[in-house]
């Protein structure tokens, strides 16, 4: 089974980060797209309370279907990841919903990715600030973050979900979802 290993951490500088990617020789993969997501979840939150998650993505023009199994998080998080390609997201989303599913958060952000051939590094512009994301075998998690100038102080092992609850709780924001629109933001890419 497909084990995800990864750690978040936040990014002040997006400029230097680009440039720091390029010296520890990523290659860009994707510019920056738009990306929507949509956890889905039985009634009584059977998934969420089992520490899974059921998610449907649209990254520019395609769509991916992906069940996380309950982690583990120390330094680093790592879970099982199940994902498939889906030709037809509003269909895939009507077959959730015939088999009890609901939509229960939406979250969106622009992301690009980057790689060295042993692992990714993403950048996600999102309406609560912007994050990275770095996914590979745990050493190299932390040689790359270090020679990105990451601290292990500054690793996240949560998920975007748990990150906008705590950003609306410090905020008080009365946002619902982790959206542009709801959060009252615009992005970066539409100001350009």
């Amino acid at each position: 089974m497909p084990n995800e290993i990864e750690i978040k951490f936040r990014i002040d500088n997006p400029t230097a980060l680009t440039r720091a990617l390029k010296q520890a020789d990523f290659k860009q993969l994707t510019p920056s797209t738009h990306e929507m997501n949509s956890l889905y979840d039985l009634p009584g939150q059977k998934l969420r309370k089992r520490g899974e998650l059921l998610r449907l993505r649209k990254y520019g023009e395609r769509w991916v279907l992906t069940h996380k199994a309950k982690g583990s998080a120390g330094r680093h998080k790592a879970r099982v990841e199940l994902e498939t390609r889906v030709e037809n997201g509003e269909q895939m989303d009507a077959i959730l919903r015939a088999l009890g599913f609901e939509p229960t958060f939406r979250y969106e952000k622009y992301r690009a990715e980057w790689s060295d051939g042993r692992g990714d590094v993403v950048l996600d512009e999102t309406p609560i600030g912007n994050f990275g994301e770095i996914e590979g075998p745990p050493r190299w998690i932390d040689r790359t973050a270090r020679a990105l100038g990451i601290a292990r102080s500054d690793y996240i092992t949560q998920t975007y979900a748990p990150m906008f609850f705590e950003w609306k709780r410090r905020t008080r924001s009365k946002a619902t979802e982790m959206t542009f629109r709801a959060v009252g933001k615009k992005s970066d890419l539409e100001l350009r």
